[in-house]
């Protein structure tokens, strides 16, 4: 927590973009870690009985806080506190930070009850991550730059790595991921679920925002305010889902909500094809409300049958690798769809805007109906992973 408001103070402060950059960088490493280890304090400190009460709010605040950081930001934004402009999206973590960090030292254990004897696999951590970036990078870049040679050499040199951290895994006295994970069936199929689920929310994200922002020329605040009902859906179905879906529904609460998701990003498609310029508010609506009540659906259930079943000795790395697997995969989906849309938008004009949203919706909904028929593969209630 130290770590996360240091770097989110130096990202506001910084001079110049490259300052930026390594700022950033360094504050999701501090959040990266952050996560994983309170999941691992959930685990240890509360007894099992009452554990699947206190994972409850997990799902929803990842779900929330996804869902209302573009809400907060436009707010911020059209605020302009102090004349911060884009600062204040940064430097509003620096308070936040400071309570959340008192209030840590004085309620959480000191220990998580992990082994003292494990030990941090630097070169598995090392090749991961130079994976992940040589993936990421030429994706995101390739499109601006014309594709040149070296994108493809970094995305096989990907590859080629990727497979190198699986056969050091196999060496390892402590590896990275604990290989008793990978034999749980809820485990594995809900990290596919995950992965499909979170790459096309990211999509969506972003380019809801490129079509109001650039596309119709809205100010930050008037498209905060327009996806008010999806965060309100989303508020609304999470609480429905912890309160009383998932427990009694199972995994019918991931085929209700992916579904629901599904038919919210074709109304998304409709509305966007229908209306075209004269697009309005009103006529964005209903279908954010069915796209956020669908994902509020998901986020609950999604991390029962995940983390739920993982010991104490598990669970570390399993919400390390829920963690790591949801930001990836939102990655993906922003670079992915991302080129994806801006091949279609070509020159920018309204049009071009138009028509390339329609595209990306329609794709959105399409990868969140192949990761709808994964569910299947769950065991009915998380309860039966548990025992």
């Amino acid at each position: 927590m130290t770590g996360f408001t240091l770097t989110s103070l130096a990202c506001g402060l910084a001079p110049d973009p490259l300052f930026l950059i390594v700022a950033r960088t360094l504050q999701g490493l501090c959040g990266s870690v952050m996560i994983p280890q309170g999941l691992a304090l959930v685990k240890v400190v509360f007894p099992p009985q009452h554990l699947r009460k206190a994972l409850t709010p997990v799902g929803p605040l990842m779900g929330m806080t996804m869902v209302g950081g573009p809400i907060l930001a436009g707010w911020l934004l059209h605020l302009d506190l102090f004349g911060s402009q884009w600062r204040s999206i940064f430097l509003i973590n620096v308070p936040l930070g400071i309570l959340a960090g008192a209030l840590a030292w004085r309620v959480l254990p000191r220990r998580g009850g992990e082994d003292p004897t494990a030990r941090l696999d630097l070169t598995g951590v090392g090749l991961l991550t130079a994976a992940s970036a040589l993936l990421i990078v030429p994706l995101i870049q390739g499109r601006e730059l014309g594709w040149p040679a070296w994108t493809y050499a970094m995305m096989a040199a990907s590859v080629v790595l990727l497979a190198a951290f699986v056969l050091s895994q196999r060496r390892s006295r402590h590896p990275v991921i604990t290989p008793s994970l990978f034999r749980k069936r809820s485990f594995v199929v809900g990290l596919l679920i995950v992965a499909g689920f979170y790459a096309s929310l990211s999509a969506f994200v972003l380019v809801i925002n490129l079509l109001l922002q650039q596309g119709l020329h809205w100010s930050p605040l008037h498209t905060g305010l327009t996806l008010v009902p999806w965060a309100l859906g989303t508020a609304v179905a999470v609480l429905l889902a912890g309160a009383v879906l998932a427990e009694k529904l199972g995994r019918a609460t991931l085929h209700l909500g992916l579904a629901v998701a599904v038919l919210g990003l074709l109304s998304l498609w409709w509305s966007v094809a229908h209306f075209a310029a004269g697009i309005t508010v009103w006529n964005l609506t209903p279908a954010l409300l069915l796209t956020g009540f669908g994902s509020g659906l998901v986020f609950v259930p999604l991390v029962d049958f995940i983390i739920g079943d993982a010991t104490a000795e598990e669970v570390g790395t399993g919400a390390g690798l829920l963690n790591a697997v949801q930001q990836f995969a939102g990655a993906m989906g922003v670079a992915a769809l991302g080129t994806l849309f801006f091949a279609r938008v070509g020159h920018p004009s309204l049009s071009s805007y138009l028509s390339a949203a329609e595209l990306i919706f329609a794709t959105a909904a399409a990868l969140n109906f192949l990761t709808l028929l994964l569910v299947g593969l769950l065991p009915r209630h998380a309860q039966q992973a548990h025992g």
